[in-house]
């Protein structure tokens, strides 16, 4: 096994381990780290070494797991590192899979009926990650069962047409998820229940507080819904009218059809032209006969 020390140059690791780049990043640790060790870059940023050690040495081994070594640390410290994976899963990997498995469907063969089984397997799964993310992720895990069947469903079983090189983009970030909440659950079951088991045995039952800090709500970058309006000038666009011809075919002025762009730009998260048709073709508000790739 190869493990991280505090006088280990954390480039060269990250450059063996690139799973390691979402890790480090909880941590507040960007790339562009030169040669510099796991100490130094530690004490610049006010972070924990040996708990830092204890997390990346336990993505980079699977067989191993310090639970003695974690329960030692603050559980405030442990819940803050919990809470930043949250965020992470929420408005990282999760849309990560959704863009590809998009992209995926929306070039791949209309008429292949195993692509809307995918589509809600996956949205399935994404609102009992969401939902186990805003209670503590402390209840039964059922959403790791459905990202496996749907990584199962993809290789084994898909059939018909569709685009293969898009169905290897959503295995692989599917696969990513499911080894990161694999290990990230085992630090959440032997660490953090036991300690909030601690809390509650000396007399502290409001811990469920500490799971409330909104700053960290994964639903408040949550796309916002767009008016019916905007819904007719988005299916517009992306069936590829320029602006003026949707300001002739919906009666309104020029400025008012940017207005509504940006609306939707800003709600949807999304900027380019590619990225609304995915959109509208994945919640069924156009065909892919309706527009040209």
């Amino acid at each position: 096994m190869s493990f991280l020390t505090r006088t280990s140059i954390l480039s060269e690791y990250i450059n063996e381990n690139l799973s390691l780049i979402p890790v480090i990043n909880r941590f507040g640790i960007k790339l562009g780290l030169e040669d510099r060790t796991v100490e130094a870059i530690c004490i610049d940023l006010r972070i924990n070494v040996e708990f830092f050690l204890a997390i990346l040495n336990t993505y980079l081994n699977e067989e191993y797991f310090p639970e003695k070594k974690l329960q030692e640390f603050d559980i405030e410290l442990v819940m803050k590192y919990l809470k930043q994976t949250d965020v992470y899963y929420a408005h990282a990997q999760i849309p990560n899979i959704e863009k590809h498995l998009n992209a995926f469907i929306a070039m791949s063969d209309p008429n292949n009926k195993q692509l809307d089984l995918i589509r809600k397997i996956f949205y399935k799964f994404k609102d009992e990650l969401l939902s186990r993310i805003n209670a503590g992720l402390l209840d039964e895990d059922n959403s790791q069962a459905l990202l496996l069947d749907l990584k199962n469903i993809l290789i084994k079983h898909i059939s018909g047409n569709f685009n293969e090189n898009l169905c290897y983009a959503v295995i692989f970030s599917v696969d990513s998820l499911f080894s990161d909440l694999s290990k990230h659950n085992r630090i959440r079951e032997k660490i953090l229940k036991p300690k909030i088991k601690e809390l509650e045995d000396s007399g502290i039952d409001d811990w469920q507080a500490i799971f409330a800090d909104n700053d960290n709500s994964v639903h408040k970058e949550e796309t916002q819904e767009i008016s019916p309006r905007e819904l007719e000038v988005l299916k517009f666009i992306a069936m590829g009218y320029l602006n003026k011809e949707i300001a002739d075919k919906l009666n309104i002025s020029l400025n008012t059809v940017l207005s509504h762009r940006k609306n939707i730009t800003s709600k949807l998260g999304i900027k380019t032209v590619s990225g609304l048709i995915f959109y509208c073709i994945s919640h069924g508000y156009i065909s892919a006969d309706e527009i040209e790739l």
